[in-house]
């Protein structure tokens, strides 16, 4: 089923191509407006704010919680019934240290409040927390896609395998700008979106 989308486009190849260029263009000018710097950190406020700067000009939907369940593959998440409840015990949720945080990220992965893009605006959601509490951001390029992929599925369980994947990765070029475009274009390509570069963009 095609997505409605403000572009009136009614192909589903054509709407993915559109969605990677437009929403990485935005990410472009997310960091480079630094509106990135306004983001509540944390919060699923802030998450909304990166949804609606990345997607707001495809989706309606655009940081609003979605009202219907969906699934990835065997991944169930969190119930619109309970997602309201869900969202508020995550703001809750502390991120003071690095284990914290991902623990954070697992519980918002859990949760994917969005109808679409909640990988890719999480993934920019997750940095900011890093960057303002530890002063580090993760960078992609050296995080394994299936790793990654399959730690995630696993980390409703166990979260030891996220946590170790991405602390490895981590890095204290938190304002590296081409470590931020990068980042991008490896998060759209765990999602399978790889036909733009976001810095040529």
């Amino acid at each position: 089923m095609i997505l409605e989308n403000k572009l009136g486009i009614t192909d589903q190849v054509e709407l993915a191509r559109a969605e990677e260029k437009i929403s990485k263009q935005k990410a472009k000018q997310l960091f480079d407006s630094g509106d990135i710097n306004q983001v509540q950190v944390g919060t699923f406020a802030g998450l909304a704010f990166i949804h609606t700067y990345l997607f707001g000009d495809i989706y309606d939907f655009a940081g609003k919680v979605r009202d219907v369940n969906i699934a990835k593959g065997e991944t169930a998440f969190a119930r619109v019934m309970y997602l309201d409840a869900s969202l508020t015990h995550i703001d809750k949720m502390p991120q003071r240290s690095f284990d914290e945080i991902i623990e954070k990220y697992v519980e918002m992965n859990m949760a994917h409040p969005f109808r679409e893009g909640n990988g890719r605006a999480t993934r920019i959601w997750l940095d900011v927390i890093l960057k303002t509490e530890i002063q580090q951001v993760i960078d992609w390029n050296q995080v394994d896609k299936e790793e990654y992929l399959s730690a995630m599925q696993r980390s409703p369980v166990k979260d030891v395998e996220i946590k170790a994947l991405l602390k490895q990765a981590l890095t204290d070029k938190i304002d590296d700008r081409a470590l931020f475009m990068k980042g991008i274009d490896v998060s759209y390509f765990y999602e399978g979106y790889s036909e733009f570069k976001t810095e040529e963009l």
